[in-house]
């Protein structure tokens, strides 16, 4: 099986022509319509105005000046849309696996194992760098597996991390950042300028016209109306493309983005990218355009699963290996030998207690005590209880209530025993 290359394997939605040396945006079919609105106008504007006015000023033939102006300025939009929307933005490459330094307890978010709350990794949701002496808080994307670096956010219609990431243009289909910014800042002012100059010009032929027939400026738009089509195209379009203009005039000088100004509008943050109006503008249109983090024409490199991260967890019990059955039968004898040494006791009292009347006495009858007490002598009967946990089954063993009860009834016989044997001794003296 051969090898994939990199724009093959992307995992983001971005689409790739002539084998990934250009990347568009998934909504690349708008730019269809941001063609048809650039060009069809310049069209127009060619042969329904400024082919009229090859010949309107004589000197050194003028007027074909103002054709090819529109001609080659409508090429220069049209190669600076191009740059925009076919090139990398500045997406950062995916990690394979999430950031292993990064990784840390939380003890408030545990995960059950064996039946134990154990710490589960986690990845802090925001990290804090430096920039220009001031802390910035950087996040982590769980779709790229990294933190973002300063300036940069994912963008949910390309799946990508962009730096420096300023909007998702949907009329040029592609992400707007760091390495396209400059080119789509001109592409707007430029096509500001070239609806200025079809403006314009459209309004001169009109002029033209009212001057050439005598007549009024409706007879005039009546013998052009393409002229006035464009100038009202042009003025409407004006209201956006100019507008769009302003503002990023405004976003460049005090070093923001689209983004920024929008989210942390209301914050009264403190800008730590200003760097002051002329260095703002030489930063954005004088500074190299970095090299893309990408190669998207390269050969995927294969690589080898590694383990999951160690998770230390406490240690459990420590368990004696073989049969668990024979330390139940120890604890049994051991219950045993507590009742006997129990009963044991009773009978030495009470033979204590016969030497201490005297030894003159008639003979007692130890058969009668035997009778009483040999009853009691019977091993207590045990019954085994099975019990589940979430470590797996095991036994554990419990005394059953009849046997405390035959307990409490051998005391309670104990007591009459001794208690009649010494009526009996007493009644001897």
């Amino acid at each position: 099986m051969a090898a994939k290359r990199v724009y093959e394997a992307w995992k983001g939605s971005n689409k790739f022509l002539f084998g990934g040396r250009l990347i568009f945006g998934p909504d690349a079919r708008s730019l269809l319509v941001t063609l048809m609105l650039i060009i069809v106008p310049v069209i127009i504007f060619c042969v329904f105005v400024a082919r009229h006015l090859r010949h309107e000023f004589s000197s050194y033939n003028a007027g074909y000046a103002i054709l090819v102006v529109a001609v080659l300025f409508n090429i220069y939009v049209l190669i600076l849309l191009f740059l925009t929307s076919s090139r990398d933005p500045g997406v950062i490459p995916r990690n394979l696996h999430p950031p292993e330094e990064d990784l840390r307890y939380d003890s408030s978010v545990s995960v059950d194992i064996g039946g134990r709350q154990t710490p589960s990794l986690q990845f802090p949701r925001t990290k804090e760098v430096m920039v220009n002496g001031h802390l910035v808080k950087v996040k982590y994307c769980d779709t790229c597996m990294l933190y973002r670096p300063p300036r940069c956010s994912h963008c949910s219609i390309c799946n990508n991390c962009v730096e420096r990431f300023d909007h998702h243009c949907p009329w040029v289909g592609q992400c707007i950042g760091l390495r396209n910014y400059r080119y789509f800042f001109l592409f707007v002012s430029s096509a500001t300028i070239l609806c200025i100059y079809v403006f314009s010009i459209s309004a001169y032929y009109i002029k033209v016209l009212m001057d050439y027939y005598d007549g009024t400026v409706w007879k005039a738009m009546k013998e052009s109306p393409f002229a006035v089509i464009l100038m009202a195209y042009c003025f409407i379009s004006l209201w956006f493309v100019g507008g769009l203009t302003g503002f990023h005039l405004y976003l460049i000088g005090t070093n923001q983005t689209t983004y920024e100004n929008f989210r942390y509008r209301a914050d009264n943050r403190v800008n730590v990218y200003n760097r002051g109006c002329l260095n703002n503008f030489l930063e954005v249109f004088c500074t190299k355009v970095k090299p893309s983090r990408n190669n998207f024409r390269a050969f995927v490199q294969e690589e080898l699963p590694r383990p999951p991260p160690l998770v230390v967890s406490r240690e459990p019990e420590p368990d004696i290996g073989g049969d668990p059955r024979p330390k139940v039968e120890d604890d049994l004898d051991i219950g045993e030998d507590l009742l006997k040494i129990s009963q044991r006791r009773n009978i030495e009292e009470i033979d204590e207690d016969i030497r201490s009347r005297g030894s003159n006495g008639p003979p007692h009858n130890t058969s009668e005590v035997d009778l009483v007490l040999g009853s009691d002598r019977r091993a207590p009967t045990i019954r085994p209880e099975a019990r589940h946990s979430s470590e797996g089954r095991s036994e554990s063993w419990e005394i059953a209530p009849e046997v405390l009860a035959n307990s409490n009834v051998t005391e309670s016989r104990s007591y009459v025993a001794s208690k009649e044997v010494r009526q009996k001794i007493g009644g001897s003296f």
